[in-house]
């Protein structure tokens, strides 16, 4: 491994060129730039990003649709001294507006449709030029050296007030990030991490500076799609990747996947990195038993600098949890309730400390103030601790143990969430007075959205619940795709005469979901109902009925039925696909985007039907 030493976090990228100049750095499907040809074109970049305003204490904005330009991008800005942000192409027009306005970017690098006004494509990868006319490789990177507390990016997360936060994470935080990771997974220069995460989620820093760091290649996709569990395992296979990093239900969907098909996981794939959400001990056993590559599981924050904590053990028999591990190198992490550390065992809420933790929140110094508090036991002047929230405890072989959250705040899809800020946005709606969301209580992949009409003739009786379809739900769901991630917007919602509470005066949560159980609604992980007729013999939109109703655990689906207004996400269309491909030849090759055109049992039996002709 590359030496991780160094005052700033380019000192690990010039050790990694200096020392592996012919290495592969970055890998595409149609070029592999080795740390030399990517050392050169990205201090051309720099250069023209600092003719332009990007400098120390400046952000360059990015948003690109191509990983492998984001990647060269994020690297250029570190170099002219400034930090970067990455503007995700799945926002809706408004939250992307609010991000670019906030971030005040000295300069934008980036195409197509999410792109902002001015932002531009500096030199290309093959050295020609760029759209602005910049020169390609050659020129020299810029003076300007940051400071280790100058920004190295700001990412966002989801906000209890309604507005994301922008975690603001130093450079030199990302300079001992980078290398502890490195040393933890033990990369060297043979290593390939594969790139799957969405662009601006914070999982793609640890994707990228760890690899540069020990002098491994970051492998990109072409696109920022999901693949599905088929296409991931092609591409680890074709790249050989040796390190790859998915969220819990992603890697319990390729892990599906394998079973299914009685295969295991490359030759080359040695680990794979899963975190996001709590972890089933089932199938990590069941993965340790017939599975070639290892697993870290990691816990970590946006504010923290992404992973804080990494637990490789293999999972005894008896253990009911999955550990989070124990913290990298300059991570502290303690157990506390108010503000004092509890004895090993002992539950309380887990707080982390050390050199790694964020600057604090973009434009937001109430939220800074109340989760990055002074440490009272630190002998370090102006030490701090970011209160995480979640709830855990040490066993008594020192490792970090999950229990819960402390608060509302939830995990969907390998995102958190703070569930008040749906709920409002569902409030906004005319004719909705009160609002719960919460994670299908089956699978945890969907949410479900609870309302109460502020017309009571509107209400279903008390102590039902009426599944909203239709226009009914459409008037729900549009104005919270315009304001939302797709992965926060609820996709099954119910209406109810009153939000039940428990003896603590909170939702009663739990009732709500028997009353949903007792209704007739389906979806992803919503109640069984009496099955739907089934098509005839021979006709071919049978099978593809039958794989919706499993897939969204929905018997009582019909032909025409909405994949998406059943409770269909990418997890879940990604599933769908991976099984139709079993019975269905015309489905290869078929990515789940086709759900978009084809939402419905009989729209898509019919496109395969059309492919299939096609083909003969």
């Amino acid at each position: 491994m590359s030496a991780v030493t160094g005052t700033d976090v380019l000192d690990l990228w010039d050790a990694s060129a200096r020392e592996h100049p012919d290495a592969p750095a970055l890998v595409t499907a149609h070029r592999v730039l080795s740390y030399r040809d990517a050392d050169r074109l990205t201090d051309a970049w720099a250069a023209s990003l600092a003719a332009r305003g990007a400098r120390p204490g400046e952000l360059v904005g990015l948003a690109f649709g191509d990983p492998a330009r984001t990647v060269l991008g994020m690297l250029a800005a570190l170099k002219a001294g400034a930090g970067f942000t990455v503007l995700d192409e799945r926002l809706p027009p408004a939250a992307r507006a609010e991000l670019v306005h906030r971030t005040a970017a000295a300069v934008w690098l980036g195409d197509g449709g999410h792109a902002p006004e001015g932002a531009y494509v500096p030199a290309a990868p093959d050295g020609g030029e760029g759209a602005d006319g910049t020169e390609g490789p050659g020129a020299a990177r810029p003076a300007a050296r940051a400071a280790a507390s100058d920004a190295a990016y700001v990412l966002f997360t989801s906000g209890s007030t309604g507005r994301p936060k922008g975690t603001v994470v130093e450079r030199d935080a990302l300079r001992r990030f980078a290398g502890a990771v490195a040393g933890r997974l033990g990369l060297t220069p043979r290593d390939r991490w594969l790139q799957v995460a969405s662009l601006g989620f914070d999982v793609l820093i640890e994707e990228v500076f760890p690899a540069f760091a020990a002098g491994a290649a970051v492998v990109c996709r072409e696109d920022s799609r999901a693949l599905d569990a088929e296409e991931l395992h092609i591409a680890l296979s074709r790249t050989r990747t040796t390190v790859v990093e998915l969220s819990t239900q992603y890697w319990l969907e390729y892990a599906r996947w394998l079973e299914h098909t009685g295969t295991t996981t490359p030759a080359a794939l040695r680990t794979v990195v899963v975190g996001g959400e709590r972890m089933d001990p089932r199938p990590y056993r069941a993965w340790q038993a017939r599975q070639p590559a290892g697993l870290a599981h990691v816990y970590g924050l946006t504010e923290c600098t992404v992973s804080s904590t990494f637990y490789t053990g293999l999972l005894p028999d008896d253990a009911e949890e999955v550990p989070l591990g124990t913290p990298l190198r300059d991570v502290e992490i303690s157990i506390r309730r108010d503000g004092r550390r509890v004895p090993d065992g002992e539950t309380g809420e887990i707080h982390i400390g050390g050199p790694l933790l964020a600057r604090g929140f973009l434009d937001d110094e109430a939220a800074t103030a109340r989760r990055f508090v002074p440490d009272p036991e630190a002998s370090r002047p102006g030490a701090r601790l970011y209160v995480t929230g979640d709830l855990g405890r040490i066993d008594a072989d020192g490792q970090l143990v999950f229990r819960g959250r402390a608060d509302d705040q939830i995990k969907i899809r390998g995102h958190r969430l703070e569930p008040a800020r749906v709920e409002r946005a569902l409030c906004a709606v005319p004719g909705v007075d009160q609002a719960v969301i919460f994670p299908d209580p089956e699978a945890g992949t969907a949410l479900w959205a609870f309302t109460v009409p502020a017309d009571p003739a509107a209400a279903p009786l008390p102590g039902g619940a009426e599944r909203l379809t239709g226009a009914d739900r459409d008037a729900l769901v549009a104005p919270l795709e315009a304001e939302l991630p797709d992965w926060a917007v609820p996709r099954v919602l119910y209406r109810v005469s009153a939000l039940p509470k428990n003896p603590h005066g909170k939702v009663d949560k739990r009732r709500l979901a028997t009353w949903a159980t007792a209704g007739t609604g389906t979806g992803a992980g919503a109640p069984p109902v009496p099955c739907a007729p089934r098509p005839g013999p021979g006709d071919p939109l049978g099978g593809v009925l039958d794989l919706f109703r499993e897939v969204l655990d929905a018997p009582g689906l019909g032909p025409d039925d909405d994949f998406f207004d059943h409770g269909g996400q990418s997890l879940l269309a990604m599933r769908l696909l991976a099984r139709l491909r079993e019975s269905h030849p015309a489905a290869a090759g078929l990515r789940a985007s086709a759900l978009f055109a084809s939402p419905t049992p009989r729209l898509l039996a019919k496109a395969l039907t059309d492919r299939e002709n096609a083909r003969t």
